[in-house]
């Protein structure tokens, strides 16, 4: 029987499918010592101290994608295992991401403010179309393929950057990758983010690079420039993003991720052309479903002696 904690919630048909295979759940742990494995979520800060409190621990299961709250080298220190669920929350992001899109060029969130002031902005609220502009991708892994997806059935031209993708499967999902990070923002109108936050990408969209961006879409219009980050909390650099629309260098920018969460006093949530989501790219009842039943099948297959196949320290099994 293992011992698991579960310190941030776990869909309650993956609580029972554990229990039912045997093993002990307990979703409030006073502490992780004594268990085997702790399943966390991002609010949850596996640091080394947490990590050396808790010498018991074999695994640990993180559901969803990001593994930047996890220290990944005190865990392969300590011989533990870190997993994720990196395929089950895809969907659910890449239709936030959508979201953000579509809310950016039609006003959404300023027309419902004006709204509920009393204002009818209707003359004011002219937006413009996806239909014809470019959408750069700053990562180009399954969360930028599905949007990439429902870009073009929008009438958007994909470019992206990732160095550590095939270009082949690029070509295959009909997005132009490019070496330089900044010719995608040279060239494109509209910006997504979705790559993993590491010491490379900190701060990757910055002052300078959002100074980059076209305001003229590809087909002519004067569509502005938009940004949107779905991925984690620091590849932007909000401060720069503040003083990019302040100064007019950008039109609009959306986050569902924030470099402090959650993000109490950030002057970007004043800002008229800013609109944003408490980190909740992922917060669909079939994606924690999915996540939920990965994880189950995660755990009991390890705890009958089968290695995790999202393993994202393989070190540990050398």
């Amino acid at each position: 029987m293992g011992r698991v904690a579960v310190t941030d919630g776990m869909a309650e048909s993956a609580v029972q499918q554990l229990r039912d295979a045997g093993h002990h759940v307990d979703l409030e742990p006073t502490s992780l010592d004594g268990f085997d494995a702790v399943v966390i979520r991002s609010a949850t800060k596996m640091t080394a101290d947490a990590i050396a409190a808790a010498p018991s621990l074999k695994l640990i299961g993180r559901a969803g994608v990001g593994v930047d709250n996890i220290d990944l080298e005190a865990a392969t220190e300590a011989g533990i295992l870190v997993c994720n669920t990196p395929g089950s929350s895809t969907h659910s992001v890449v239709e936030m991401t959508i979201g953000h899109l579509l809310a950016s060029v039609r006003h959404l969130a300023t027309a419902d403010r004006d709204l509920r002031k009393g204002a009818w902005t209707k003359k004011a609220l002219k937006g413009t179309e996806l239909s014809g502009k470019r959408l750069g991708f700053i990562g180009f892994g399954r969360i930028s393929q599905g949007v990439g997806r429902a870009a073009k059935a929008f009438g958007m031209e994909l470019h992206g950057f990732d160095p550590y993708l095939p270009l082949e499967v690029a070509e295959a999902e009909g997005c132009t990758l490019h070496d330089d990070v900044n010719d995608v923002f040279r060239l494109c109108t509209h910006i997504a983010v979705h790559c993993n936050l590491t010491d490379e990408t900190h701060h990757l969209v910055n002052a300078s690079s959002l100074s980059l961006m076209p305001s003229i879409g590809a087909d002519g219009v004067a569509c502005g420039n938009h940004l949107v980050s779905c991925a984690r909390g620091g590849i932007v650099d909000e401060a720069a993003v503040l003083t990019a629309l302040e100064s007019g260098v950008l039109t609009s920018c959306a986050l569902d991720v924030f470099e402090v969460e959650p993000p109490t006093d950030n002057p970007l949530l004043q800002h008229p052309n800013f609109h944003g989501s408490p980190h909740i790219g992922a917060a669909t009842l079939e994606a924690q479903g999915r996540i939920g039943a990965e994880m189950a099948e995660l755990l009991i297959g390890f705890f009958a002696g089968t290695t995790p196949r999202s393993v994202v320290n393989r070190a540990v099994l050398d």
